[in-house]
């Protein structure tokens, strides 16, 4: 499941996507916008910015923007800052794989085998969806409606 944490930090990127090229945005106007509780995207966007994905000017006129390109920026590099692991169990975890406690012997465990497909699958969308996808998607979306 998807954490609060991590779908702000998508809202919050979405909407400094279809701010690009514009002054900053302040967060108090993201966070109405978003509905994303301030405090709290507060520390998302500290987070984004010490990544690298954002940029932040401070006084008059200032606010955050983005650092890159809507395209250059993947769900999957958002989603390792904000929750860590992409793999659903600790064993089939690229970057923060674990040993099960539990686990007798990973070879032949029929169990981790399936959440590596899990992984691997998810890996392939999220690796190849970008903040600019999800800002076409809702145009999309929208003009279907």
């Amino acid at each position: 499941m998807l954490s609060k944490k991590t779908k702000y930090a998508i809202k919050a990127l979405v909407s400094l996507g279809k701010n690009a090229g514009n002054p900053p945005v302040q967060i108090s106007k993201i966070a109405e916008q978003e509905k994303i509780p301030k405090k709290f995207l507060e520390q998302i966007l500290l987070d984004l910015r010490n990544a690298g994905y954002l940029y932040s000017k401070k006084g008059a006129g200032g606010g955050y923007s983005l650092n890159k390109d809507p395209k250059d920026i993947f769900l999957v590099q958002i989603m390792r800052i904000t929750d860590g692991p992409i793999a659903m169990v600790p064993c089939a975890s690229l970057n923060f794989y674990h040993k099960c406690e539990e686990c007798k012997a990973e070879g032949t465990c029929g169990i981790r085998s399936v959440f590596i497909d899990v992984r691997d699958a998810t890996l392939h969308i999220l690796s190849e969806t970008s903040i600019a996808d999800i800002i076409s998607r809702e145009m999309n979306l929208i003009a279907d409606a």
